[in-house]
């Protein structure tokens, strides 16, 4: 977490809920954010097998017209001319030398492009946007809730009906107890669950709906990144920079068909080039003999001590009770199995490179789980 004077966050629309709550409140992406309530293991247990109710309001909601998608196709790999409506689509923020300036979601509705990018980068992320000459509004006045696991969608299904029609990357406007809603199937976690746009002014009012199911908990930062690593989710800012390429991330589905041969997106000359041929590192995941987690900034040794990469993410897996994280190292030595030795702070440890999610994902597809 940044060490930032408490006068220079912003505060969330639930700020006084959280602490009501007993959240422990931490400077996040330049927000006091919920870092955990109970516990983070207890908390992301509880997500896993029940419902968790997450703020991420702190993330940016903007909203491009339609008629600027050639526009956006310059900044990002998607094939946004062939979105059907309703339906989000992971993509990235890319600048002229490949690297990637933010991850985000863009959804095509009826009254624009609707993107959410990262809390911390929103401001970046905004400038590229006005540089490039493409017009859009801020959603200041909207929070983003994120509720997420097993039973997550029969919970919001009570109060917004229609809901559990959505199949995983599906989206619609709905009434959710009295307040119109932007409700799509997804999240970050791995499990099936539902990301929520609605005025900043109800949040309240709907938090404590759905807190009142005793299936949901409040859930905080902690247990939100232990749940994305286990599901083998980059988190931007650590996994994802802007020396990273998709290729290296190993994220190159986000490099839509059309544009693989077309190209016109930033970065597309070395992007195109890596797909074609491999990329020098390529993000993998990894686990540690023992118990002892191994953290982001830690180095990656080959067999002979050479550095070959550096960790990126780390920690205990709650389900797997076993040290895990991710990494990049030289692309020869990605492949499942292959034997690292990583050293932190001058301990060192032995680990495997393993596929990824650590933790299979749960989302809902076509009317089965998976």
């Amino acid at each position: 977490m940044a060490d930032v004077p408490d006068t220079d966050l912003d505060t969330l629309p639930l700020d006084a809920w959280h602490r009501t709550r007993g959240g422990r409140m931490v400077p996040f992406a330049g927000y006091h954010m919920p870092v955990q309530y109970e516990g983070i293991i207890a908390e992301h247990r509880w997500t896993r097998s029940h419902a968790g109710l997450f703020d991420v309001s702190h993330m940016g909601q903007l909203l491009v017209p339609l008629d600027e998608a050639e526009a956006l196709e310059k900044l990002l790999p998607g094939d946004l001319l062939a979105m059907k409506d309703d339906r989000p689509k992971y993509s990235l923020l890319l600048n002229e030398a490949g690297g990637i300036l933010d991850d985000l979601m863009i959804t095509r509705r009826t009254d624009g492009f609707y993107v959410v990018v990262n809390g911390a980068t929103k401001t970046g992320d905004m400038a590229v946007l006005e540089a490039a000459g493409v017009p859009f509004a801020y959603l200041a006045e909207q929070a983003l809730l994120a509720l997420q696991g097993p039973e997550a969608v029969d919970v919001i299904a009570a109060h917004a009906p229609g809901v559990a029609d959505l199949s995983f990357m599906q989206a619609g406007s709905f009434d959710l107890a009295g307040t119109q809603a932007w409700i799509s199937r997804s999240g970050y976690t791995g499990e099936d669950g539902v990301e929520i746009s609605l005025p900043a002014s109800a949040a309240d009012r709907i938090a404590d709906l759905l807190l009142a199911d005793e299936r949901v908990l409040p859930i905080g930062l902690g247990a939100r990144d232990s749940l994305r690593l286990e599901a083998g989710l980059p988190l931007y800012g650590h996994d994802l920079d802007e020396q990273t390429t998709p290729v290296m991330a190993d994220l190159s589905f986000a490099v839509n068909k059309r544009r693989r041969t077309d190209g016109g997106f930033a970065g597309a000359e070395r992007i195109l080039v890596e797909i074609d041929q491999g990329a020098v590192q390529k993000r993998i995941g990894f686990t540690v003999e023992g118990r002892q987690p191994v953290r982001e900034g830690a180095r990656i040794l080959d067999s002979e001590g050479n550095e070959v990469g550096r960790v990126t993410s780390g920690g205990f897996s709650p389900s797997l009770e076993a040290p895990i994280g991710m990494g990049y190292v030289a692309t020869g030595l990605a492949e499942p199995g292959s034997a690292l030795t990583l050293e932190q702070r001058g301990k060192l440890f032995r680990a495997a490179v393993t596929a990824m999610p650590f933790v299979p994902h749960r989302y809902h597809r076509k009317g089965k789980s998976q």
